[in-house]
């Protein structure tokens, strides 16, 4: 027996998402059906929709899913009906990275997450008129009033607070957040430079106010976003469209460099500004992703100062510990997310996604 639901379904590359009935395949034995209540909109979607990705189309998208756990397959022991819980992404649990604790570098990351549109054993797990839809986005394809969810995308979270609070957490937060605390790991007295302060930036930027860094540098071209990242948490902000990236930088940090950057604007030329700043040893994240095939030239002697470049997925957290950490933070008012969120009702979602494009919105959230 199918399960039937309404989904946002991208019929094709560039074409807006049209709400439709679809089904649901029964879950496996580490499946769940999760009723959702809130979704986050990630620039991951936007770029997928707009066919710069090979995930099969027609399909369905959303990856930043939260909502209550309503049946689940056979061998599943983590949640229960009821569970309030936040979705990630999946991984095989198998391979050295996943044992590691390293999910995000999982072996099969790319097909189970981003352009597979299947399960690992290439069956559909979403269908309309009978004929299968891409699915199983970041194991979850939250863009639908139910999701049938893989096991390892679900994490169960703290019923006393609000969904719609924390659905971006499985993305977006995560990998702003990971990027500070699992990579740059910042030390006393450490200068931390945010490159972009979209939801990304904006959440390292307040992960590195909760660290022992005495800089924190938030960089944008948005005067408004710049007010925001004070507010959140950086000690100085840099306009890029009114003053030179470099010499800023040098005044802020009496010349020495930045000891972290994070890159999250996926500018090339940006990326590069970023490495150039960097003082000795220290690191920049690269988080930003550009199309494909995109190189970057840098200076090879400058990099002979210990410096480092480091490619960052979901900011290489192990969501059944990060996830939940992040979220008494928000409980507590310690990582204020809701400064970033804008929410929308799950039929405006063609608005929500112009108005990201906009900049109207930094992180909006759909609700059902």
């Amino acid at each position: 027996m199918t399960i039937p639901t309404r989904a946002a379904v991208v019929e094709s590359g560039g074409a807006p998402f049209t709400l439709c009935d679809v089904a649901l395949d029964e879950p496996g034995p580490h499946e769940a059906v999760v009723r959702m209540v809130a979704t986050g909109l990630c620039h991951t979607d936007l770029g997928v929709a707009s066919g710069a990705l090979p995930f099969p189309l027609p399909g369905v998208l959303g990856h930043e899913g939260a909502g209550v756990v309503e049946t689940v397959g056979s061998a599943v022991t983590g949640v229960a009906p009821g569970d309030h819980v936040v979705l990630s992404f999946t991984s095989c649990g198998e391979c050295r990275n996943c044992r590691g604790g390293h999910p995000a570098y999982c072996a099969t990351w790319l097909p189970l997450n981003l352009i597979g549109g299947r399960r690992a054993d290439g069956s559909g797990t979403i269908s309309r008129d009978g004929t299968d839809l891409g699915g199983h986005f970041f194991g979850q394809s939250s863009f639908a009033e139910r999701a049938l969810v893989d096991e390892r995308s679900l994490v169960k979270v703290d019923a006393d607070v609000p969904l719609a609070s924390i659905a971006p957490l499985g993305c977006g937060v995560q990998t702003g957040v990971g990027a500070v605390w699992n990579v740059l790991k910042p030390v006393t007295g450490s200068t931390v430079v945010v490159l972009g302060a979209g939801a990304v930036g904006l959440s390292a930027v307040m992960a590195a106010a909760l660290t022992p860094a005495t800089t924190v540098v938030a960089v944008d071209r948005v005067g408004e976003r710049l007010a925001l990242a004070k507010e959140l948490g950086a000690t100085h902000t840099v306009n890029a469209a009114e003053a030179d990236l470099g010499d800023a930088l040098a005044v802020i940090t009496g010349g020495q460099g930045a000891d972290g950057v994070v890159e999250t604007t996926g500018n090339v030329g940006v990326l590069r500004q970023g490495v150039d700043a960097l003082a000795a040893r220290g690191t920049l994240v690269v988080v930003g992703a550009p199309p494909f095939g995109t190189e970057v030239a840098l200076d090879v002697n400058g990099l002979l100062g210990g410096k480092r470049v480091v490619g960052l997925t979901l900011g290489d957290a192990e969501t059944q510990t990060f996830i939940p950490a992040l979220v008494r933070l928000v409980k507590e008012g310690r990582l204020p997310l809701h400064r970033l969120i804008s929410t929308y009702p799950f039929t405006d979602i063609d608005q929500a996604v112009r108005d990201m494009g906009a900049g109207k919105a930094i992180k909006p959230v759909l609700t059902f």
